[in-house]
């Protein structure tokens, strides 16, 4: 039974990694889990420089889900090269990066440091707000998308992976223009923008008034997101959004996803990463599938 998949010319002995944000760099969760079992390690968003994030409160539950405004707070380029990789290197898992930035020249200062270190592939989050343009996220238009993922690929030497944010009119034309733009790889979807009041205080729950909706709540949209994104573009395509079990791993390579990310889940059930990896397994065994390629895609 082969559980393998290659993205990018990376093989990665299952397909199941972690989701940006939700896992760090794997360091508090190594404790609780064998990270050796993950296909990869997605790490917490790196900028060029330490990033202090929003202010608080900036997490609500919410049903189904949770809402974050944490303003992707990290400690830069620089302690993750000393601290992180080290530490993820003494596992047998890959090493996704995850780049985040306000300008092009945030990302492409990002991407050549990591240009010689030994990691696999990177993850750029183009729902960061681009604040030469007005503060639209670049992931919000076409012409961007393309643009920015042109200016990665010109500096990179790893594949390159551009994160879809699904705050968009179509999806599609945003994963056509990442593929467009040279991308290796397409991932999605980045958190749905929400909101919480409460009603006693007759305030906003978030002091940043919104935040990313993440969780089970979001699943459905992001399926039919992935599947769209599989069927207009040739890229492998790495789904997430409300990913808690391996059936709901399973809906959305059977809609096209070649790897899959847990996000929301990892809080609430540390294990379940391990267990969407053994939920397919243990599928893939009742099925008599010999090759989990063989159910990407198969919903058409």
């Amino acid at each position: 039974m082969k559980t393998s998949v290659t993205i990018a010319g990376v093989e990665f002995k299952n397909p199941v990694t972690t989701a940006s944000g939700t896992f760090g760099s794997g360091m508090e969760y190594g404790k609780l889990i064998d990270l050796n079992r993950l296909g990869a390690v997605t790490t917490k968003g790196v900028a060029n420089v330490p990033w202090a994030g929003n202010q608080t409160p900036r997490l609500a539950e919410t049903y189904g889900g949770m809402l974050n405004a944490i303003g992707l707070q990290n400690p830069g380029i620089d302690v993750f090269i000393e601290r992180d990789i080290p530490f993820l290197k003494q596992y047998d898992t890959k090493i996704i990066v995850n780049v985040c930035g306000r300008t092009t020249a945030d990302y492409i200062e990002v991407v050549e440091r990591l240009q010689d270190e030994p990691v696999d592939l990177l993850e750029i989050n183009i729902s960061c707000p681009n604040v030469k343009e007005g503060g639209i996220a670049f992931g919000q238009n076409a012409r961007m998308v393309s643009e920015i993922t042109a200016d990665i690929k010109r500096h990179a030497k790893q594949p390159v992976i551009m994160k879809l944010s699904p705050n968009v009119t179509d999806i599609a034309e945003m994963a056509r223009a990442a593929e467009e733009g040279g991308a290796d790889a397409v991932s999605l979807i980045n958190t749905l923008t929400g909101m919480k009041i409460d009603i006693n205080k007759r305030a906003f729950v978030l002091a940043n008034k919104t935040g990313g909706l993440s969780g089970p709540a979001v699943k459905p949209v992001a399926l039919r997101m992935v599947y769209q994104v599989a069927n207009a573009i040739k890229l492998p395509v790495i789904g997430m959004g409300g990913i808690a079990t391996a059936e709901d791993a399973l809906e959305f390579i059977m809609a096209g996803a070649s790897m899959v990310a847990v996000g929301t889940a990892n809080f609430f059930n540390p294990r379940a990463t391990l267990d969407v990896i053994e939920g397919i397994g243990a599928y893939m065994g009742e099925n008599q599938i010999e090759d989990i390629r063989e159910l990407v895609g198969c919903v058409k």
